[in-house]
């Protein structure tokens, strides 16, 4: 038996899938997929989804994983840009939305969330638009996180961006500086540090519509409904799609490519709306009835896909010398 043991692990191949740190699967999610390919899958966590981008850059020539989960539609073509992609990835599923040069895993909708029994208490009326909360009233209530690092914070910019104009966008963030807006490292440190609805002093967030889902389902039957809504504003509502690639110089570049495929199988996408709480990409997948408390806006804003490949690094700076410098 010892042998047999022995003989299953030497037999087992590695492969490493570089992901952002909000993935989350059921074990025998990957568990599933390392008995049908004899594989180990080992997840290389790093960060938030900028952060994910950054580190692919910086390990280029001696790449950390084989596969990368969580790049988006606002950094993607940065990343393919630089090389880190294998220039030929696997077919692709029938998806409800699609990304260049790799697989739609996921996606989902960046707004303001805000704590609704904050609000009732206070008696302040929601804020209607952007430019409501450069107001007096709404000093020192949101919180946002960076998006040099977090990738629905950069989302959130973009919706500026493709709203407001790119003038607009940014005199906005330096009224928003003037008005107290606070920021964060990561959507972790913004949710579950600052945000009223966990023991903070902000009732606003950048984070997502799903949330008030997540809120519902993490209650354990002591929410019907959530505490939390969703403000969509002009200007304040991103479509952000999640995707899985092989990259380039990987070691195992073919059990990679079965890994990016497996990330759009049913027993994955059908695990993704309660575990990550974004919706999956795949045609014809079922919601779990918790996600009706996941409003979805009937618009969403952001400049042409290309304009923001090619400004991304001059609007990050330009963004960090309005708000932090």
């Amino acid at each position: 038996m010892w042998a047999v043991l022995c003989g299953n692990a030497w037999a087992a191949t590695e492969v490493r899938l570089a992901t952002h740190d909000s993935f989350a699967l059921p074990e025998n999610v990957l568990t599933t997929f390392e008995r049908q390919y004899d594989a180990k899958v080992r997840v290389v966590k790093v960060g938030d989804g900028n952060e994910l981008l950054n580190k692919l850059l910086i390990s280029k020539h001696k790449p950390i994983a084989d596969a990368v989960y969580g790049l988006d539609n606002g950094n993607i073509l940065a990343a393919q840009a630089a090389g880190l992609l294998a220039k030929q990835q696997p077919e692709s599923a029938n998806t409800v939305v699609s990304m260049p040069n790799a697989l739609a895993v996921d996606f989902g909708f960046v707004a303001i969330n805000y704590d609704t029994q904050w609000f009732k208490n206070k008696g302040l009326p929601l804020p209607k638009s952007l430019d409501d909360l450069t107001k007096p009233e709404y000093k020192d209530l949101l919180v946002v996180p960076n998006p040099s690092t977090s990738t629905p914070a950069y989302g959130f910019l973009l919706a500026n961006i493709g709203g407001l104009s790119e003038e607009g966008a940014f005199a906005w963030w330096a009224k928003m500086r003037g008005n107290g807006v606070k920021i964060t490292r990561g959507w972790s440190d913004a949710y579950y540090k600052e945000f009223s609805l966990n023991g903070g002093s902000r009732p606003m967030m950048v984070g997502y519509a799903s949330s008030p889902a997540a809120q519902v389902f993490y209650s354990e039957g002591k929410l019907s409904t959530p505490t939390m809504g969703n403000l969509f504003l002009n200007g304040g509502v991103y479509l952000q799609k999640e995707g899985a690639a092989v990259l380039a110089g990987g070691k195992q570049p073919d059990l990679a490519a079965k890994l990016v495929q497996y990330l759009q199988s049913p027993t994955v996408q059908s695990a993704i709306p309660v575990n990550m709480w974004v919706y999956p990409a795949v045609r014809g997948v079922r919601y779990p009835d918790v996600m009706r408390h996941a409003s979805v806006p009937r618009v969403h804003f952001a400049p042409n896909e290309q304009r923001a490949h090619q400004n991304r690094k001059a609007w990050l700076q330009r963004w960090t010398k309005t708000v932090l410098k």
